[in-house]
């Protein structure tokens, strides 16, 4: 798969209406389907698909980069549990899922690919509304 194809390297474009913040190494946007509430995607500016393709300085830097946008989500929603998920085997382009867990959650404690749900789509109000609340966490 080239760059040019790569559903993650355009995602900050394609889904600018969820974008949240830039960091040096990463773009984090809120997921459109947000039955989890709070459910962000960590993705590299670069295209890669392995930590180990990274350079050590810069691999330390984006594990900081995900370590803080988990404690914002942590701050944020109050969860039970952050899940990250990293696995790229659909989307070949290094990418976290970041997700906030209740214990109160009707798929609690499996993974949240455990089996189908309702997508969960909101008003371009409540996604501002989310995207807002972790901005405010991340300051």
């Amino acid at each position: 798969m080239t760059t040019h194809e790569c559903p993650i390297c355009s995602r900050w474009d394609d889904d600018s209406d969820l974008r949240i913040i830039q960091l040096n190494h990463s773009y984090v946007t809120l997921n459109r389907d947000q039955f989890f509430p709070g459910y962000v995607l960590l993705f590299t500016k670069t295209h890669v698909t392995e930590l180990f393709h990274l350079q050590r300085q810069e691999r330390d830097e984006l594990m900081d980069e995900v370590s803080r946008v988990a404690e914002a989500l942590h701050k944020a929603y109050k969860p039970d549990k952050i899940n990250y998920e990293l696995l790229g085997n659909m989307a070949p382009h290094m990418h976290w899922h970041l997700v906030p867990r209740f214990a109160s959650e009707q798929l609690w404690p499996r993974p949240i690919w455990a089996e189908p749900h309702p997508e969960v789509l909101l008003s371009p109000d409540e996604y501002h509304c989310h995207i807002e609340l972790i901005r405010k966490a991340l300051s």
